[in-house]
């Protein structure tokens, strides 16, 4: 297995997701980082990150050889990588993992608990969340919980509840939204999830009202740029449902990593400012 597949596997177009919410939540507590929050950012980046979709392509291999997002967009994991995998996510991780429990106060330890429970068993049994729906968007809390550990570590403060709610529900809909593209596959390998349970048009309305609710939710906090984003992910809900075909709707789906990341810059310089 060679740098670039590790690297493919990891999904680098995505780890803004876990960096971001990072970013943002340093710019709220207004701390300057020391190393061991530096090293927190480090880590969220290629062991994290291979951490939660190397043991989802392990556990999601049947699901993946039917799904052609797997053969174009994404690296399709060989049955025969699968172990030696496992260990460089054991080699990158257990290091890390083991400085932050010794050293983050115990509120951080605890999001830090939330993401492991959520990015393992999301795709691992005997959770496997993925396979069971409404619950398979809600460990998609997993985005923000590192976010909302360092928060906690460098303000010494609970995050606004306000901010969790927004958060996790802003995960769902990623998730969901996410899972409409790939109803097919995940019909044809009996794998159960929300968008299978509710069919493309339900899921994307629930997408709509989540993102709609994030946004109100966090007006409080946030102002002008909370209205701007819900109405952004309001507008590609809209055209989504517009959508016949999949391939269509997988055009929209790959813009969402620009438009996260543009609103997301948005967000942390509304925070610091």
């Amino acid at each position: 297995m060679n740098i670039q597949t590790v690297l493919k596997l990891s999904r680098p177009r995505f780890w803004i997701y876990l960096i971001g919410p990072y970013l943002i939540a340093l710019a709220a507590a207004g701390v300057r980082p020391d190393l061991l929050v530096i090293l927190f950012g480090l880590y969220l980046s290629l062991p994290a990150n291979l951490l939660i979709y190397g043991i989802n392509d392990i556990f999601d291999h049947e699901t993946d050889k039917l799904n052609p997002k797997k053969q174009n967009y994404e690296e399709l994991l060989e049955q025969k990588s699968a172990s030696r995998l496992v260990w460089l996510i054991s080699l990158l991780n257990v290091p890390f993992l083991i400085l932050f429990f010794l050293n983050l106060p115990l509120a951080a330890s605890l999001w830090l608990v939330v993401f492991l429970i959520t990015g393992i068993g999301y795709s691992a049994p005997p959770i496997r969340a993925k396979a069971k729906p409404i619950l398979d968007s809600i460990f998609n809390i997993l985005y923000v919980a590192p976010g909302f550990a360092i928060y906690s570590a460098v303000s010494g403060q609970t995050p606004p509840l306000a901010a969790i709610v927004a958060a996790t529900l802003w995960c769902m809909a990623m998730h969901a939204y996410s899972a409409v593209p790939d109803i097919a596959a995940d019909k044809a390998s009996q794998t159960p999830t929300i968008a299978t349970l509710f069919g493309k048009p339900v899921t994307l309305l629930l997408c709509g009202l989540a993102y709609g609710l994030a946004a109100v939710i966090t007006t409080g906090l946030l102002g002008w740029i909370a209205l701007i984003g819900g109405v952004v992910y309001l507008g590609l809900i809209g055209l989504s449902l517009r959508t016949r075909q999949n391939s269509e709707l997988f055009r929209l789906y790959r813009l969402f990593p620009y438009v996260n990341t543009l609103l997301g810059a948005g967000l942390f310089f509304a925070v610091i400012y």
